[in-house]
């Protein structure tokens, strides 16, 4: 069983930074990674994916010039460097992974492991 952990979220003002962390447990697979949103009373959208090695990345257009995924398979860490944040950047992050070759469409289906969640607060 796959575990993801996500940590550094908070609240932040607006043009503001952060950087938010997800540790994996098992790296038995080399797995592509996304973070997703989810903002209340919204649906969970995809924010933006990476390839295994981390050379591929895909973003929502909404954050595009704006956030940088990246990973450091040797610390089984994905993180998510969010600069120029926005009040409609305000969701709780979540981490997952995915071995499909569809994962770049950023779409919920074509990811299995997720982790719990950390809350952005962008005022």
């Amino acid at each position: 069983q796959v575990q993801l952990v996500e940590s550094g979220g908070g609240s932040v003002q607006a043009g503001g930074s952060l950087t938010l962390s997800c540790e994996v447990s098992d790296l038995t697979y080399d797995y592509c990674m996304a973070w997703f949103r989810q903002a209340p009373g919204k649906e969970r959208e995809g924010v933006a994916a990476i390839s295994t090695g981390g050379a591929i990345t895909y973003y929502a257009d909404s954050v595009k010039g704006r956030f940088t995924i990246d990973k450091d398979n040797a610390k089984n860490t994905l993180y998510l460097q969010m600069n120029s944040l926005k009040p409609e950047d305000t969701a709780m992050y979540y981490c997952a992974t995915s071995l499909r070759p569809t994962w770049y469409l950023l779409r919920e289906l074509d990811y299995r492991y997720w982790g719990r969640g950390t809350q952005v607060t962008v005022s």
